[in-house]
């Protein structure tokens, strides 16, 4: 007996294609970030397709923003440890080397 639903890997290959035209399009540094998208994408498959959704493009939005705020988080744990070591080093030399900040 065969499966009546694709599953959500063969979805994401169908959406892959059918927006192929539209990555050609793109520039290279555009492409690559539009790859990156899909990937992602690829990353939350398995719960996506637990969600088995009737529009797959939902859940995938969904994996590219989970993906993206996973890189904010990262970036302003980052920001914070740089700030703190500027804070640090003004402390240490006496003075403020963040003009004005």
């Amino acid at each position: 007996m065969g499966h009546t639903n694709p599953t959500y890997r063969d979805v994401l290959r169908t959406l892959d294609d059918q927006w192929s035209d539209y990555r050609r399009g793109l520039r290279r540094e555009d492409q690559q970030r539009f790859d990156q998208l899909f990937a992602y994408i690829r990353a939350h498959a398995d719960a996506s397709s637990y969600l088995n959704h009737t529009e797959p493009f939902y859940p995938a939005l969904v994996s590219i923003d989970l993906e993206q705020e996973a890189r904010l988080d990262e970036i302003e744990a980052r920001l914070e440890q740089l700030d703190d070591a500027i804070e640090s080093a003004s402390s240490t030399d006496g003075g403020d080397t963040r003009d004005g900040l």
